[in-house]
């Protein structure tokens, strides 16, 4: 299955620094285009969903945002998985109103649309666990990470 390459330990990194979620969002993105996981156009559709389709969840211990946008833009499946240095600012999904204080991105690049729903269920049982979020932020590296959500995903 797809989701199952999508985890990849060249795509982990921690103390991610951005002044705000456009600019922490175009720097995700330039990591994925520079890597060939997805095309150019990703970067802008990323930023424009975002906008749109804010994707801030203000789950227990740990604030996540699951950014992503549509597999036109996708050359190769992935997740980058990201700790902040600080909490960045970003919109709630569903409201669009409220500020969450997200401290971890978790940013789809996903191919087949099939697998997106699936993949979606799998992240979202991760954020339902404050004890999975609160040890994946601790962790030092990227392998520990790695680590805890293989053991999640799959």
């Amino acid at each position: 299955m797809e989701e199952m390459k999508m985890l990849n330990k060249e795509l982990i990194y921690l103390d991610v620094d951005g002044k705000d979620s456009e600019e922490l969002l175009s720097k995700l993105s330039d990591v994925l285009y520079e890597k060939g996981y997805v095309e150019e156009s990703f970067k802008q559709a990323i930023l424009n969903r975002e906008k749109e389709f804010p994707t801030g969840l203000p789950t227990l211990g740990v604030k996540v945002a699951l950014p992503h946008t549509d597999p036109k833009h996708v050359i190769k499946p992935a997740i980058l998985v990201s700790t902040l240095r600080k909490p960045i600012k970003f919109k709630e999904m569903g409201s669009g109103i409220n500020d969450v204080e997200v401290e971890m991105v978790f940013m789809l690049a996903v191919k087949k649309p099939e697998y997106q729903v699936k993949l979606l269920q799998k992240l979202i049982n991760i954020f339902s666990k404050e004890d999975v979020l609160t040890s994946l932020k601790e962790c030092k590296d990227a392998v520990s990470i790695y680590n805890i959500l293989e053991k999640e995903i799959y």
